[in-house]
C-alpha cells in the first residue's frame, strides 16, 4: 500500500501560480520581475463594495450562515443572471461559492464518471483538463486556433459529440485568448447540443469573464438560448469584473433546484461556507449604482492596453497576436521568435524523457523569464493534450500599461538574443 491514493498523479495545477517559485527564484538573484502570468485586476475594489464589507464585520456579520448562500444574495445573483440573460432564475438554484473555481470540482464530481468523455476547450483555464483527468474520464480537447480567434463554431463542437459525451465546458469570453464565441454561434451550437445530446448531458457555462468585453460588445450566454436552461451550470463571480481576486466570491446556477441541493452538500462537506460579510458586499456590487463606473473606468483601461499591446508584439520579429474580444489576456504566436532563437532546434535536440518535461514554448518563456525578468505564461500551462506544435505564451495585461511597455521592450530585445538563449540553455539547467 503506498502512501499517496493513486488519483493525485492525475491531479494538474494551474502554472500562473506554480511559477511563483521561479519567479521567487529570480527575485532572490537581484532580479526585477514584470509579472504577466497572473489573471489579476491591478485595480483594487470600489470603495463602496469594501465599506460594506467593513459594516458587516463591524455589526457582528461574521458567523456560520447557510452554505448555499445568503439569502439576500442569492437573491441579487438570480436578478442578475435573469435579467442579463433574459431567464427566469430563483433563489434556490444558486449555490455561494469561494471563487467560481470551486464549482468546476462540483461539477465533475456531481455528474462524471470514470469513462464519461468530456469536451473542455484547448486552450482553456487549465483547471478544467486537471479535473477531467483527476476523476478518470476521458478527455476530448475542442482545439481553438488562431485563424478563427479563438472562437468556435457549432461543426467544430459536433465533431467531438459522442453517446460517451457527459459534459461540455464552454467560456466565453476566454482565458487565456480572450477569444468571444459570436451570438449566432451561440445560437447554433444551442440547437445541436439540443439535436444531439442527451437531456442528461450538462454544459458547464464559464462566463466569469461576463463583464470584460471590447468594442462595445455585449455578454451573451448559452443559457440564454431555448432549452439550455434545463441543461446548464451557470458559473460567474467577483473575481475579474469587480476585481475581488482575493475575495474568493463566486457562485453557480444550477438547472434544478435538486442539483443546486448537491453543490450545498458539497460545500457543507469542504468550505463550510462562504463568510457572509463578503457574501453582502458582493451584493453591493450588484445592488449598489456606483458598481457600473467602476467597472466601466476598469474594462476602458483594459480596452487601452490591449490597443497598444497587439501592435507592439506584431511589431516584433517573428510574433503576431490576435485582437483579443474580452477578457485581459493577449494570446501571441511566438512560433517565428522560436525558429530565430534556436528554441525548436534546442528542443528536437534534447533526450525524449527531458523533452517530455517541456515544449518550444515553455524554454522561451523560461529564457524571457531568468535572462529578462518577464513572467508570461507557455502554451501547455492551457491545456497539455494534443498541444504538440503549438507555439503561443500568455501575456496578462491586467497590469499597468507603463508595465506593459517595458515587458514588451525586453520581449523584443530577448527575441534577438541567440547567443543568449544557447547560454541559458548551458548555465540553468532547468529540464535535466
Amino acid at each position: 500500500m503506498s502512501l499517496l491514493a493513486g488519483r493525485i498523479a492525475a491531479l494538474g495545477t494551474e502554472n500562473a501560480f506554480k511559477l511563483g517559485v521561479d519567479i521567487q527564484r529570480c527575485l532572490d538573484r537581484g532580479m526585477e520581475v514584470i509579472k504577466f502570468n497572473l489573471g489579476e485586476p491591478d485595480f483594487d475594489s470600489a470603495e463602496h463594495i469594501n465599506r460594506e464589507a467593513i459594516a458587516q464585520i463591524e455589526a457582528g456579520n461574521s458567523h456560520y450562515c447557510d452554505p448555499a448562500g445568503l439569502l439576500s444574495f442569492r437573491q441579487s445573483i438570480a436578478r442578475h443572471i435573469s435579467s442579463t440573460r433574459g431567464i427566469d432564475v430563483e433563489p434556490d438554484r444558486v449555490v455561494v461559492t469561494s471563487g467560481a473555481k470551486p464549482p468546476i470540482g462540483y461539477t465533475f464530481q456531481t455528474y462524471v464518471d470514470a469513462g464519461d468523455e468530456v469536451i473542455y476547450p484547448s486552450p482553456g483555464f487549465p483547471i478544467y483538463e486537471s479535473w477531467v483527468t483527476y476523476v478518470g474520464a476521458i478527455p476530448v480537447p475542442l482545439q481553438l486556433f488562431e485563424a478563427a480567434g479563438f472562437a468556435f463554431n457549432a461543426d467544430d463542437l459536433a465533431a467531438l459529440i459522442t453517446d460517451r459525451t457527459k459534459l461540455i465546458i464552454l467560456c466565453s469570453p476566454s482565458n487565456p485568448t480572450g477569444g468571444v464565441v459570436a451570438p449566432e454561434d451561440l445560437r447554433k451550437i444551442a440547437a445541436l447540443i439540443r439535436e444531439r445530446c442527451r437531456s442528461d448531458v450538462r454544459i458547464y457555462a464559464d462566463e466569469i469573464y461576463e463583464h470584460i468585453l471590447f468594442d462595445g460588445e455585449a455578454h451573451h450566454s448559452i443559457a440564454s438560448y431555448p432549452g439550455m436552461p434545463e441543461r446548464t451550470v451557470l458559473v460567474s463571480g467577483h473575481s475579474k469584473g469587480f476585481a475581488m481576486t482575493g475575495w474568493r466570491l463566486g457562485y453557480a446556477v444550477l438547472p434544478t433546484v435538486e442539483e443546486a441541493a448537491i453543490f450545498k452538500q458539497l460545500n457543507i462537506n469542504i468550505v463550510s461556507c462562504v463568510p457572509p460579510f463578503i457574501q453582502e458586499a458582493g451584493r453591493e456590487a450588484y445592488e449598489n449604482p456606483e458598481s457600473e463606473g467602476a467597472v466601466t473606468e476598469m474594462v476602458q483601461a483594459f480596452e487601452r492596453r490591449r490597443d497598444w499591446v497587439v501592435p507592439a508584439l506584431e511589431g516584433i520579429d517573428g510574433i503576431r497576436c490576435q485582437n483579443p474580444k474580452g477578457a485581459f489576456y493577449v494570446f501571441p504566436n511566438i512560433a517565428g521568435a522560436c525558429e530565430r532563437l534556436g528554441v525548436i532546434e534546442a528542443y528536437e535536440d534534447m533526450a525524449p524523457g527531458v523533452r517530455a518535461r517541456t515544449s518550444p514554448s515553455g524554454m522561451l518563456q523560461m529564457f524571457l523569464l531568468y535572462r529578462y525578468g518577464v513572467a508570461t505564461m507557455d502554451r501547455p500551462s492551457f491545456g497539455h493534450i494534443g498541444t504538440e506544435g503549438q507555439h503561443f505564451l500568455r501575456l496578462s495585461i491586467a497590469n499597468g500599461l507603463t508595465e506593459i511597455k517595458r515587458g514588451v521592450a525586453r520581449i523584443a530585445e530577448a527575441v534577438e538574443d541567440r547567443q543568449g538563449f544557447a547560454t541559458f540553455l548551458e548555465e540553468e539547467r532547468l529540464w535535466d
